[in-house]
């Protein structure tokens, strides 16, 4: 019953990772239907952006009021509706409006499946699982590219994936005894825990440890999201590469993040989360290096690939260690506050960039690169001392 609980939560990651890369495939052939300039899907990525990190700040009176399983049901239903929304919308307002539940129902089930998993499952099932979602944000391009292909339109695109949320929605409702008799078996908490109070924000960033732990998960979706957005402009712009070529390159740091968290699984076997952390950001640092060095091609190409493997272990390992820092009590709050950080950083630091690049010049990637890592490690070691567990 465990493990079948387990490959849901799998089949879970895999959804969500689904959507998360459609906009950006189908923008080129939406925005001309809808006759807005292409810089739009920014808006509607920004809609998206904000819904999540509201709902991850509600995940925890959410979930101590309904449990994992049925916020997990009700945020995927609600995302798959989001989706059937997206394809059958004929005007940009529509997309944006459609963008509110997809945002909303996106924040809630990352937070409590992550928080659900920290608390029940081992370190290497947390580096898998967001292996999983790795693979559910290739392949949904790949949908979207056989829509597209075969002349159904975008809309296909977002229809296929809707339906497969539909379905996933219907396992997870079939599974909710599951989901129930485990939070309140064999789990490791009492129901003092279960039945807790939600916490407030306020009382969640005096939590010791809770602002350091904040500004790292914000440092990390930063680096990783102006990684993957401006790589390829920083190898054409700076490297004189070919656009093609520089592409290639930039799905390599994707790659890398997938194939490095499916290792990191096994290696979390020997290391513990601090030490998974703190090795990620020295790969991340040798990545950032290499881009420095006058190594041409192969120095960029190699370290798009230590960036991406450097930045594979260090989400899952944060996530899965914030029960043992902060509580079982506390992990779904504190979850809850680190992802709405990670989405801030993910909405906000690429466009900072993107101002630095186009003020003064885009040789200032590996630079900014840099100086987000540093303030990324400088925090985690500082949240140490402040946390039980340590």
């Amino acid at each position: 019953m465990f493990q079948l609980l387990l490959v849901i939560i799998y089949l879970a990651f895999i959804s969500l990772g689904l959507p998360d890369s459609l906009l950006g495939s189908a923008w080129p052939a939406m925005y001309q239907e809808f006759s807005v300039p292409v810089s739009y899907a920014g808006g509607i990525s920004m809609i998206i952006a904000v819904g999540t990190i509201i709902s991850s700040l509600q995940s925890d009176r959410l979930t101590k009021r309904f449990g994992t399983g049925k916020v997990t049901a009700a945020s995927v239903l609600m995302t798959a509706v989001a989706l059937f929304g997206f394809s059958v919308s004929h005007s940009y307002a529509a997309l944006c409006l459609w963008a509110v539940p997809y945002g909303l129902g996106a924040g809630s089930v990352d937070a409590s499946l992550n928080n659900y998993v920290a608390l029940h499952y081992a370190s290497r099932h947390m580096s898998w699982l967001h292996c999983m979602w790795g693979v559910g944000a290739s392949t949904g391009p790949y949908i979207m590219g056989y829509a597209l292909t075969g002349g159904q339109g975008w809309n296909a695109g977002y229809r296929y994936i809707s339906i497969l949320q539909i379905a996933l929605t219907a396992v997870l409702v079939f599974s909710l005894p599951l989901w129930k008799k485990l939070e309140n078996g064999d789990t490791g908490q009492t129901d003092g825990e279960l039945k807790s109070k939600p916490l407030s924000l306020r009382q969640i960033i005096k939590i010791p440890g809770a602002k350091e732990v904040m500004v790292t998960f914000f440092c990390y979706c930063a680096l990783e999201q102006t990684t993957g957005l401006w790589a390829s402009s920083y190898l054409v712009l700076r490297r004189g590469l070919s656009a093609e070529t520089a592409a290639g390159f930039a799905g390599l740091f994707f790659m890398g993040i997938t194939a490095g968290r499916a290792f990191s699984g096994f290696l979390t076997m020997k290391l513990n989360d601090t030490q998974m952390i703190r090795l990620g950001q020295g790969f991340i640092l040798s990545g950032i290096v290499f881009l420095f060095l006058p190594f041409g091609d192969a120095g960029s190409l190699s370290g798009l690939i230590l960036i991406g493997l450097g930045c594979a272990p260090v989400y899952p390992s944060i996530i899965h260690s914030t029960p043992e820092h902060f509580g079982a009590d506390k992990s779904q709050a504190m979850i809850g506050v680190q992802m709405a950080s990670a989405y801030a950083g993910t909405c906000f630091m690429p466009p900072v960039f993107g101002f630095i690049a186009n003020r003064i010049s885009v040789s200032l990637f590996p630079f900014f690169l840099l100086a987000i890592l540093v303030l990324m490690a400088v925090m985690h070691e500082k949240m140490l001392p402040k946390v039980s567990g340590s």
